[in-house]
């Protein structure tokens, strides 16, 4: 009985550590657990905080770029409808076959100013003398023995019928494309043909003449249309050239003009030091002269003491005969 009673409080001991044991670990795993819950607590609220910041700056800088582009698009398209509206009025301007042609006149003149000096081109001047025929502008080249050629170049802008061949291309018709090309073609010719017989006049003016396109696009469709550019040449002695041709055409003319001026005047100088060679030839002459005329004097001056010398002596025998 006494080992069973033993053993009976072994087991209650054993039964009470345990009770006590598992209270004990429950409290400290509730414990743990709210730790842990307050601790993910403030973590979630901490990333929260941090990622509403985070997504609160990241949009209001998204805002911010998205208003600051619209704000530019607005801008943009105030701009573009200026320039619309600008385009609309430029078109309303050049509408006049005369207006167009100041135009024209008025580029050709600026690129001219820009490559040559005054003295190098003529403005509205005629290629004849005592002609009624008035060229825009001519380039004034160096000719035969001394005699000066004029370079004719007058500008064209067939605008309407260059503008019904771009309202075809963009409606992509090819019958329209056709018609306006053939027209444009023919308008070009027909002005190189009025240059040629107006303006080239050899021996006054050199043997072609160049038509001036003041857009590049016309003057690359002109280039696009077959046997244009060589028709113009060989049938009216007429040169096509748009601004950045003509501009090259000047640069090559200027150059040209500063290499003529540097061989004149390396004829100047050649000449002038001809006129010091014979100059410094009789300057030696003269030194020469200069020379026997010393030489002379200087003999003239040695007879002359000589001569003193030998009165001295017959003074100084008189004094020893006294």
């Amino acid at each position: 009985n006494a080992v069973l009673q033993l053993s009976a409080n072994g087991v209650q001991n054993a039964e009470t550590r345990t009770q006590q044991l598992g209270d004990r670990l429950e409290a400290r795993l509730e414990a743990l657990a709210q730790t842990n819950e307050r601790q993910l607590g403030d973590m979630r609220r901490l990333v929260d905080e941090q990622l509403t910041a985070t997504l609160e700056k990241r949009l209001g800088q998204s805002f911010q770029q998205v208003s600051s582009q619209l704000e530019q698009v607005h801008r943009g398209l105030g701009e573009m409808q200026a320039l619309a509206s600008g385009v609309g009025d430029l078109k309303k301007v050049l509408q006049g076959v005369k207006t167009r042609g100041i135009w024209g006149e008025i580029q050709l003149g600026a690129l001219l100013r820009d490559i040559l000096t005054p003295s190098q081109y003529l403005e509205n001047t005629p290629v004849v003398p005592d002609s009624q025929e008035r060229v825009e502008f001519a380039v004034r080249l160096p000719g035969r023995d001394g005699e000066g050629l004029l370079l004719p170049i007058d500008s064209k802008f067939p605008l309407d019928v260059f503008q019904r061949l771009i309202d075809a291309s963009e409606q992509a018709d090819r019958a329209a494309i056709d018609r306006a090309g053939a027209e444009l073609q023919r308008a070009v010719l027909e002005q190189a043909k009025k240059i040629g017989e107006k303006y080239v006049k050899p021996p006054y003016t050199t043997d072609f003449a160049v038509m001036f396109l003041p857009v590049e696009s016309l003057y690359a469709e002109a280039l696009r249309r077959p046997g244009l550019a060589d028709d113009a040449r060989e049938r009216h002695r007429v040169v096509i050239a748009g601004p950045s041709t003509l501009a090259a055409l000047l640069n090559s003319l200027s150059l040209g003009f500063r290499t003529l001026s540097i061989e004149q005047r390396t004829g100047e100088v050649w000449q002038l030091l001809g006129t010091l060679r014979g100059e410094f030839g009789r300057f030696g002459e003269t030194l020469e002269r200069m020379r026997q005329r010393l030489d002379q004097a200087t003999g003239e001056l040695d007879t002359a003491a000589a001569r003193s010398r030998a009165i001295t002596r017959k003074l100084d025998e008189l004094d020893r005969y006294e």
